[in-house]
């Protein structure tokens, strides 16, 4: 190994394509462009004088070389994450942009009218809140971090469980005592959210029929059983702040509510005061979210 030839940055990017499989991926994750993200890892692959991956058409997969290499390398990254974590503890106040990636219904009712409090005690504390989750992907550093209520499954991404959003039937107060009998209407979800498990949960009730009404956001969904158009199946703080009737049955759809950040971030100190913000707000409402 020439090792004046070697640039330890490059570990960064030999990390990024060990864990992206493509350039591309690599490159989403790191910034800048896909032919830099090929050159740097030629030269990391010349100055220590080994093959560290294997190209294909489908993507890069690592050597013997390579994957024996992974370890050295995530060392050194934990290092320098240690070593910018001491900088901003050193720096004293806490700055820069934090991006935020959490449902609609998270964002605000309960995170947003929280942030006075924390945008007051950090005035250099840039907050960015994207509630657009589908379109997030922490991996690929779209966001630093995430409220979410499905866990992730993959990713290079450090997880934790902060609570639980349970969810009833709800209708508009004495909804059903000026009705006429027949089949109870439901407010269902636009096709492009069918995969919500409410969504799914009252296309098995209806069992064919059409909903009497299909929306694509909560706040519509609440605005609509309040109408009283029919049955919603909706997370309890917001079907009770808005009014509405719990009807006795239990639809069984309770989510996990997990903080999800990019794990190259998890130290930063930025990124740590906004997440421990969460935490704690979501603690402080735990038995309001779940619905006890």
């Amino acid at each position: 190994m020439r090792g004046a030839d070697l640039v330890w940055d490059d570990a960064r990017v030999f990390l990024a394509v060990a864990r992206a499989g493509t350039l591309t991926g690599a490159t989403g994750a790191l910034g800048g462009g896909i032919a830099t993200t090929s050159r740097r890892i030629e030269r990391l692959e010349a100055a220590l004088g080994l093959p560290l991956f294997i190209r294909h058409q489908s993507g890069y997969r690592l050597t013997d070389e390579g994957a024996a290499l992974v370890p050295r390398a995530e060392a050194l990254e934990a290092a320098a994450k240690a070593f910018g974590a001491s900088a901003e503890e050193a720096q004293g106040e806490v700055s820069g942009r934090v991006r935020l990636a959490t449902a609609e219904n998270l964002a605000t009712p309960l995170l947003i009218p929280s942030l006075p409090t924390l945008l007051a005690a950090h005035p250099r504390l840039e907050l960015e809140i994207v509630t657009n989750v589908q379109a997030v992907n922490l991996h690929r550093r779209e966001a630093d971090l995430a409220l979410r209520l499905v866990r992730p499954e993959r990713g290079h991404v450090a997880q934790r469980r902060l609570g639980t959003l349970g969810y009833g039937l709800y209708a508009a107060s004495g909804w059903r005592a000026g009705r006429v009998a027949g089949p109870e209407p439901y407010i269902g979800w636009a096709e492009v959210q069918a995969d919500l498990p409410a969504a799914r949960w009252i296309e098995q009730r209806l069992a064919g029929r059409p909903p009497v009404l299909a929306t694509t956001t909560l706040a519509s969904q609440v605005s609509a059983a309040r109408a009283g158009l029919g049955i919603a199946v909706l997370p309890h703080f917001l079907a009770r702040a808005a009014g509405l009737e719990a009807l006795p049955e239990d639809p069984g759809l309770s989510q996990e509510i997990w903080l999800v950040l990019h794990a190259d971030l998890a130290a930063a100190r930025r990124v740590r005061v906004v997440a421990d913000h969460i935490a704690a707000l979501i603690h402080h409402h735990h038995q309001e979210l779940a619905g006890v």
